[in-house]
């Protein structure tokens, strides 16, 4: 097949399945995207499972590619293999061709409708026309259908593994702080982890609008400064049954022997081993596995107020299919076999570390399957430890609200800086608007919001600041950025979206204060459904005005 572009480009292609057969792939051939190679294969785990992969693994690949080729890009885990081969025969696709020949398009969150983009069956052309832009948007529904999602993985693989414990959903305010995400939450029933002492504000405020009770699961994590334990302790004196503090370090429990009156749950962090390629071997989150049991029989045990209900750890990378994260787990839960054995009343871990988020319109994770092989991987080494199945607890930040948010930018001009770097600027930045691009170097969803019907162009995008690093050149698939050209004759600007930026970016770039150069935060719009499933939209926040920075800075009173 790969012979249609011989002397563009040939490749050689196999895969491997548990007993080394060949599995037969779908090699798609597009005329300017090249060959998309997809099928669902399974990739052997170190531990002997296997794991499904949406993707191709490629055995082995051989190419030989001209400098007209636009991209070969391999992801090491996952073996996505992908080459753009352009055909000079061919005249020149529109941009919603692109999108349609390298993904799967439309999808359930993103379809076109008469060359303009919807998200979630939203007239994003509409919104800007009505509010403008830079424009900062929530989807509040998918908020709620984000925790019924995990809730379902975990009830289905409960019930398929036969697992013995309950399964309990925490929110991590810390990924969106905002009132209208956390009261989102909080009507599916979930319970709030938190992080430092403001949080504790939040959750007096939400018992006082009845969005929770005494007996809501309040896990308090973090290195705590006095006030944040003198807040966990009021909570705890005052009624709150299950404000459960989770013990960081080892003279955090002091404060508790010498303040709390009433009875009380504790919990402990411990210390995991970061991935390797960290710049330090192990967290400064949590307490060393050497001190766990001493920490619980000198300081705990023998106390009649405290009771010792939970072990809790946190991975950095998240939930993922990799030797590290399996590695961590086990070891985990081998100290929770070990503890348990002392204390009859540890019943819960807590898994911190959330699942991923859709940063790719080509979706790549199993969710269904890596919640089954956490439950099996718990499973069995309880079953060799001789202890009961713990409860699990999980504290999902990015996963809960991350798919939510999108901003909306509009392209105000373009510049050729050299004879092939296009730049399309936008009416905001990168660095204070979306942090992680920068950061992080983190890739989100980034579409045309019109403009669909248009010829493409390769191009990078660049934020208002005087940062040479306020820029955004290449997505998760593929190290390139294309969107509609533009031309004179338009009588509409371009529009560019990024999608799925929910979490963080506005608790990392300090919403309504001071941003790099000036710049403004955007307009923040909530949209909701009513009833009848009616799109509504309301203004949180306008556009900042230069008042609030004037204010802030000390030139007005």
């Amino acid at each position: 097949m790969l012979a249609d572009y011989q002397g563009w480009g040939r490749g050689r292609l196999g895969t491997s399945g548990p007993s080394g057969a060949a599995n037969e792939q779908s090699i798609t051939k597009t005329p300017r995207a090249g060959y998309l190679c997809k099928s669902k294969v399974r990739k052997k785990r170190a531990f002997g499972c296997y794991t499904d992969q949406m993707n191709c693994h490629a055995e082995y690949v051989e190419a030989f590619l001209p400098l007209r080729c636009y991209s070969k890009c391999f992801d090491t885990l996952s073996m996505t293999f992908f080459f753009s081969l352009p055909s000079p025969t061919l005249s020149m696709d529109t941009y919603h061709d692109l999108i349609s020949q390298t993904f799967d398009f439309p999808t359930q969150d993103f379809t076109v409708a008469d060359n303009e983009l919807q998200f979630h069956g939203i007239d994003l052309m509409g919104l800007i026309e009505k509010h403008g832009t830079p424009l900062r948007l929530t989807y509040l529904p998918k908020i709620s259908s984000q925790i019924q999602r995990a809730k379902q993985w975990f009830q289905a693989g409960i019930e398929k593994t036969g697992y013995k414990g309950r399964y309990t959903y925490c929110y991590c305010t810390k990924a969106s702080h905002f009132s209208f995400v956390v009261e989102e939450a909080l009507k599916n029933d979930v319970h709030i982890e938190t992080s430092s002492w403001f949080d504790v504000s939040i959750i007096r405020a939400m018992y006082q609008k009845g969005r929770i009770n005494k007996d809501t699961y309040i896990i308090c994590n973090g290195f705590k400064r006095e006030e944040y334990r003198r807040d966990i302790t009021a909570l705890i004196n005052e009624g709150f049954v299950n404000c459960v503090p989770i013990i960081d370090h080892l003279g955090e429990i002091d404060y508790y022997h010498e303040h709390v009156r009433e009875q009380c749950k504790l919990g402990i962090r411990v210390a995991s081993d970061e991935e390797p390629r960290f710049q330090f071997y192990t967290s400064r989150l949590g307490v060393r596995y050497t001190d766990v049991v001493p920490l619980y029989e000198q300081r705990i045990k023998e106390d009649p107020r405290f009771e010792l209900t939970m072990l809790h750890y946190f991975i950095n990378t998240g939930i993922k299919d990799t030797s590290y994260y399996w590695s961590e787990l086990s070891r985990f839960v081998h100290k929770y076999c070990e503890l348990r054995k002392l204390c009859p009343t540890l019943t819960t871990i807590d898994i911190g570390g959330g699942l991923p988020i859709q940063t790719s319109i080509q979706p790549d994770y199993d969710y269904p399957y890596m919640i089954e092989e956490v439950l099996r991987t718990i499973q069995r080494i309880c079953a060799e430890e001789g202890v009961p199945e713990p409860d699990i607890f999980t504290e999902f930040g990015i996963f809960t609200v991350g798919e939510s948010g999108a901003t909306l930018y509009s392209i105000l001009d373009e510049k050729l800086q050299n004879d092939k770097e296009l730049w399309y600027m936008i009416d905001g930045s990168f660095i204070t608007n979306l942090p992680d691009t920068w950061a992080l170097n983190q890739r989100f969803i980034m579409l045309a919001v019109n403009g669909w019907n248009k010829s493409y162009k390769k191009i990078q995008l660049g934020g208002l600041t005087c940062d040479s690093q306020d820029y955004y050149n290449a997505e998760k698939h593929i190290y390139q950025v294309f969107l509609p050209e533009r031309k004179p004759v338009d009588k509409e600007p371009l529009y560019v979206g990024f999608f799925h930026i929910g979490a963080y970016q506005e608790s990392l770039s300090g919403y309504g204060g001071i941003k790099h150069c000036l710049i403004p935060a955007p307009k923040m719009v909530i949209l909701d459904r009513d009833a009848d499933g009616n799109l509504t939209d309301r203004v949180f926040a306008n556009e900042q005005k230069p008042e609030t920075m004037m204010r802030i800075l000390g030139y007005q009173e």
